[in-house]
């Protein structure tokens, strides 16, 4: 069992960008979808996403904010081992357009043409609350 501080995982996640993030419905079924960070990576336990506000998981969100996200990297150099991390947290839901520049990158204005005047936009931070990882014989978790 390893024992990564958060800024050590940290610096293995830099490339990872997409994850599986996994809410509850409001009739109380799981689901799970495809979110980008668009190369907002630079993880401190805070997971930044963007989405239209009237999406199914902007309503999953405000019934229970509740999520897990799943990551997955790619096999390092020469066949190394590949690296999971899972996040749980909370997550809040915001619509101030200061914070959504402070976490914007231009390859959100393929989703969201208008940048951060487009109509209906939200910004979901997932406020981590444990992580677990393994990277071939490492594994272990994070409090935060």
């Amino acid at each position: 069992m390893s024992n990564l501080s958060l800024h050590d995982l940290s610096k293995k996640m830099a490339k990872l960008d997409f994850t599986m993030m996994g809410t509850r419905s409001s009739n109380g079924t799981m689901t799970a979808r495809p979110m980008s960070n668009n190369g907002d990576v630079e993880y401190r336990g805070d997971s930044y996403f963007f989405a239209y506000e009237d999406s199914r998981k902007i309503s999953d969100l405000r019934a229970d904010p509740h999520v897990i996200l799943s990551y997955t990297g790619a096999a390092g150099m020469l066949g190394g081992p590949p690296l999971f991390v899972t996040v749980e947290g909370n997550a809040a839901l915001i619509q101030d357009k200061a914070a959504f520049a402070d976490h914007w990158t231009k390859d959100l204005d393929r989703y969201f043409p208008e940048g951060i005047d487009t109509s209906g936009i939200i910004m979901i931070r997932v406020d981590a609350k444990a992580i677990r990882y393994w990277d071939g014989g490492d594994e272990g978790n994070i409090a935060i």
